[in-house]
């Protein structure tokens, strides 16, 4: 294991898995147990997500793993989590791990991570975006929800009645805390203006885009109201995103959770790394 400095000068462990291309990877290495597994499971995910992709992944690869989520919920910067910190992590992570060249997967959040990085930096060899849209990104409304988190944190309401049950987000039980809260409002913020669209005339790197066709949120008034539609964009786009050279991969039938589980995932980008980078 190593250690890196991150933009705020907190630090955070790197594991690196197996030999060849670099391909940098968020995600914990370490699988969840416990009650922390039982509430994974509960909500359609899978424990050992992270260990699986770096398993699937570290035969061919030089895999560079971090839970750099759990780092920015564990150590939070309200005031500093830009696209720019974003991008300056993520290089130090690769000089850390002692790689020039590498390719990036994100989920989420850290697919927004991903082409935020890729923009910034010449040193990327291929870019794949799991569970957001490369064009017709819903930034406004990850604004509005990620505001109202923080509001409920600032001055938290008693959750609904049956919070936390079955998949519905809207009532799940909020534990998240002011400043946990207030970095996402911080990132999306810095965001709101930007052209996803008009950016992508400075990709020419190798692009994947990986999307549940049922990945779309659908939050009540106390979250904003507001929907988050990150499948609709990828359906309605598709055409224009293989003309900008994205390969594109819809899941059928599948929701956020479902569409990146590693069963799912892995059949995809492993033989698209394949072609790309060896």
């Amino acid at each position: 294991m190593t250690e890196v400095r991150l933009h705020d000068g907190n630090r955070m462990t790197i594991e690196v898995h197996g030999d060849g291309p670099a391909v940098l990877l968020p995600v914990n290495p370490t699988p969840a147990d416990g009650a922390q597994a039982d509430e994974l499971r509960r909500w359609g995910a899978d424990p050992a997500l992270g260990r699986t992709l770096i398993d699937g992944l570290a035969d061919g690869y030089r895999v560079v793993a971090f839970d750099y989520e759990g780092h920015v919920l564990g150590t939070p910067k309200p005031d500093t989590l830009t696209p720019d910190a974003l991008a300056a992590d993520l290089l130090a992570v690769a000089d850390a791990a002692g790689v020039e060249r590498f390719a990036y997967y994100g989920y989420s959040w850290l697919a927004v991570a991903g082409l935020q990085l890729a923009l910034r930096t010449d040193r990327l060899t291929g870019l794949a975006m799991g569970g957001y849209p490369p064009v017709g990104g819903p930034y406004a409304a990850m604004l509005k929800v990620t505001a109202a988190a923080h509001a409920a944190a600032t001055d938290p309401q008693p959750a609904p009645a049956g919070a936390g049950d079955g998949d519905d987000w809207s009532s799940a039980e909020f534990t998240l805390s002011e400043a946990q809260t207030r970095q996402f409002v911080t990132l999306y913020e810095a965001l709101r203006y930007f052209d996803d669209r008009a950016a992508q005339g400075g990709l020419t790197i190798p692009r994947l885009c990986l999307v549940g066709s049922a990945d779309s949120i659908t939050y009540d008034e106390r979250w904003g109201g507001v929907t988050v539609d990150l499948a609709g964009p990828v359906v309605a786009a598709r055409a224009e995103l293989e003309a900008l050279g994205w390969a594109v991969t819809v899941f059928d039938g599948l929701d956020h959770m479902g569409a990146m589980q590693a069963v799912n995932v892995l059949p995809v980008l492993r033989p698209w790394l394949d072609h790309h980078l060896r």
